[in-house]
């Protein structure tokens, strides 16, 4: 059997939690699937033009943002979205494919991150209104999107580690394209959103992956491990 190779987009840091939980996930998925999942981190410093992307199956851009180098994590996004890989986003993912679509589709060549640029006039992330930082709270998919299917329920709750989300001030413009907006929390913020013309491009800024460490299978992360398996050639 032929492995699905998934690429880790992120620094490894064996103290994030996030961290320890990925590999948990995936070798969970792979024992009940009966498939040969394999990954590999790709260090943000290590990405670059020359960079081989194409073997992969899959890319997963993981929390603990910032990371070491912005510009290798938005290349590897932007080779997922341009490429039609799949692709999933968690935390610092979410913000990170908010940004490279807010550069490279919108056109917004200004679009910064409000933790490292907290002065741009266009920072499409910004802090929380309420910081989530070891938190869970609930959270409403819409019908009929990716991750609503993947977890079959329209009402999930999910844990975050997590100080910045999209600025309302450019939601309305981010969200107007092919981005869509499919989870908000309790207080109507937004936590989810897909690609509408891509197989598979979910980021949330939630982190699913936690629930593998309590022995549960994340729906997310097995739905993207499918998509993985689908697109295969």
């Amino acid at each position: 059997m032929d492995a699905i190779s998934i690429a880790l987009i992120g620094d490894y840091d064996p103290q994030v939690t996030a961290h320890q939980a990925i590999p948990v996930a995936l070798g969970m998925i792979a024992e009940q699937s009966g498939r040969n999942v394999q990954f590999q981190w790709l260090p943000t410093e290590q990405i670059h033009a020359e960079t081989a992307l194409d073997h992969f199956d899959g890319f997963w851009c993981v929390p603990a943002s910032p990371y070491k180098s912005e510009t290798g994590a938005l290349r590897a996004i932007r080779f997922a979205r341009e490429q039609r890989r799949p692709f999933l986003g968690t935390c610092g993912g979410f913000q990170h494919a908010v940004l490279e679509f807010s550069r490279n589709v919108l056109g917004w060549d200004d679009a910064e991150h409000g933790e490292t640029s907290p002065d741009s006039p266009r920072a499409v992330l910004s802090p929380l209104t309420c910081s989530l930082v070891e938190t869970v709270d609930s959270i409403q998919l819409v019908a009929g999107s990716l991750i609503a299917k993947a977890y079959e329920t329209s009402e999930i709750h999910e844990g975050y580690r997590c100080r910045f989300g999209v600025n309302p001030q450019f939601e309305r413009e981010l969200l107007t394209h092919r981005l869509h907006a499919v989870g908000h929390d309790s207080a109507g913020d937004l936590r989810a959103i897909e690609l509408t013309d891509h197989v598979f491009f979910v980021a949330t800024l939630f982190q699913p992956e936690r629930a593998a460490l309590k022995g549960h299978v994340p729906p997310l992360v097995r739905a993207f491990v499918d998509a993985c398996a689908e697109q295969r050639p």
